[in-house]
């Protein structure tokens, strides 16, 4: 009894929700005893306050779903629906922003003039701002409530602070700057004007040739400049790359789970990071990553640009870990025939489910995805670079299903046997013969003998199993982007002169 009652103690329940420590014996305790699940809500927040969020949630569940989902790429750029966000932002800005100098502004933070919420994360929120001293739009992202007493949540966002702001280059959204209000921590970026690569997939479907190779050789070259600072991105997906309005650049962003190649992780607990979708084997597997992480990666966004969706899928977030690290994507040009074979066999390589089997390098990505750009615009002086010819020559036909292959050899072998054995056994007869019922004595000659007609029978045997085989070789030079290399025999006669 006395154990219990110091476990039901509310000091116990208000260190949980204060300290970074753990307690594990109340938060077993927790599980299970509901007097103390309510007790909780009630030193959490007035109930007053929990029914207003309540309210708020059920008059606006589209809104409060789209600010729980939305990832950071939607964050940066500011596009999405503004009716609904004013009462939700009212909600934070009491806690986290002081009164604004303006009334037009939500608040203030430091001496950024906070405009409107354009989406929220796992790790904090982000608000559209304007630097009063510099005199320009920015982005500020803040450290979620929840987390802005915790020691490893501060760490982690100033590990993500450090890691963006080592990478200058005109293709990774820019950091301006890590600063703290009180007891607010929050980030100032770049405010990128537009939409995210995931946003205009979903409005658009595949893209076009042109754009999917300036696109991706514009993120190479981030993923490039982040590789030659020791960093791993980690997170390399459509909704962390931005496409600024107006002229055609992309930018990567939101370097949340990057980390120095050569450091420990902070915490691994319950925590998986990347996004299922886009992730590599080796990070699936959870083992080590390096650069050629975000090459998957960038191949998986490459095979999204191309089709309109995610090379693997599944109704679950392990099932599609258990495709990344265990099948095959359906073939590009399967979804999608517009693609060239050429670009479907680099995507193929850069899918490549060991990390010794794809490029070197981000670099190396970057300048063969840029000639192969200049390629396509201008294809009668400009030529495929010969290292993507030489993938497509040892690509996918060397990589044709075993059964297929068996097939194939059973039909030659069986039209190879089948015409030995008809002609060993065929009978030997002349083809013209005196009429024993001739009146005038003259020769009559018979058209066809009994043996010219076995023979006519077989030979059209023979040419149809010869058809089914090429057929079959056919479909498989379709189904493996591969162009035909042999023509038909010419047909066997079927008849006999």
């Amino acid at each position: 009894m006395n154990g219990r009652t110091q476990t039901c103690d509310d000091t116990a329940l208000r260190r949980l929700l204060t300290t970074d420590g753990e307690d594990a014996v109340t938060e077993k305790h927790l599980e299970k005893c509901s007097r103390c699940q309510s007790r909780l809500s009630e030193l959490a927040a007035e109930s007053s306050r929990w029914q207003e969020t309540k309210d708020l949630l059920a008059s606006n569940d589209e809104f409060s779903t789209e600010a729980r989902q939305r990832p950071w790429s939607d964050v940066i750029h500011g596009s999405g629906s503004s009716e609904a966000k004013p009462a939700w932002t009212e909600a934070m800005a009491r806690q986290l922003l002081a009164p604004p100098s303006h009334p037009e502004m939500l608040g203030r933070l430091g001496r950024y003039e906070v405009e409107r919420l354009i989406g929220s994360g796992g790790m904090g929120i982000v608000f559209k701002g304007f630097d009063t001293e510099l005199n320009r739009p920015v982005a500020i992202k803040v450290l979620a409530p929840h987390l802005a007493g915790s020691g490893a949540a501060r760490q982690r966002f100033s590990r993500e602070a450090r890691a963006a702001a080592a990478v200058v280059h005109e293709h990774v959204v820019a950091i301006h700057s890590v600063e703290s209000d009180g007891a607010a921590s929050f980030l100032v970026m770049q405010f990128v004007a537009g939409e995210s690569l995931q946003g205009r997939i979903d409005r658009q479907g595949p893209l076009a040739l042109r754009e999917i190779l300036r696109i991706a050789h514009q993120t190479a070259a981030g993923l490039a400049a982040a590789h030659a600072q020791g960093l791993v991105h980690r997170d390399v997906k459509p909704s962390n790359i931005l496409l600024e309005q107006g002229i055609e650049r992309a930018l990567l962003t939101d370097f949340g789970l990057a980390r120095a190649a050569d450091d420990a992780s902070l915490t691994h607990t319950g925590y998986l990071p990347g996004t299922p979708h886009y992730m590599s084997p080796e990070q699936a597997r959870g083992d080590a990553v390096d650069a050629r992480s975000d090459l998957f990666s960038l191949g998986s966004v490459m095979y999204a640009m191309c089709t309109g969706r995610p090379p693997f899928r599944a109704d679950t977030s392990f099932g599609v870990l258990r495709r990344i690290t265990d099948t095959q994507p359906r073939p590009i040009r399967e979804v999608n025939a517009d693609i060239p074979a050429w670009l479907a066999a680099l995507i193929e390589k850069l899918l490549a489910k060991e990390p010794t089997d794809r490029f070197a390098s981000a670099a190396e990505i970057a300048g063969l995805l840029e000639q192969c750009l200049a390629h396509v615009q201008q294809p009668a002086t400009v030529p495929l670079p010969e290292a993507v010819v030489q993938i497509r020559r040892v690509g996918p036909a060397e990589r044709r299903p075993t059964m297929l292959k068996i097939a194939a050899a059973l039909l030659a072998a069986l039209l190879l046997t089948t015409s030995a054995a008809i002609y060993v056994a065929m009978p030997r007869s002349p083809h013209n013969s005196i009429g024993a019922g001739s009146t005038d004595g003259q020769q009559t000659t018979h058209d066809h003998s009994p043996s010219d007609l076995d023979w006519d029978a077989t030979a059209s045997e023979i040419n149809t199993l010869s058809t089914d085989v090429h057929a079959l070789e056919r479909k498989m030079d379709r189904l493996w982007d591969r162009e035909p290399t042999s023509a038909l025999p010419e047909p066997i006669p079927e008849s006999i002169p």
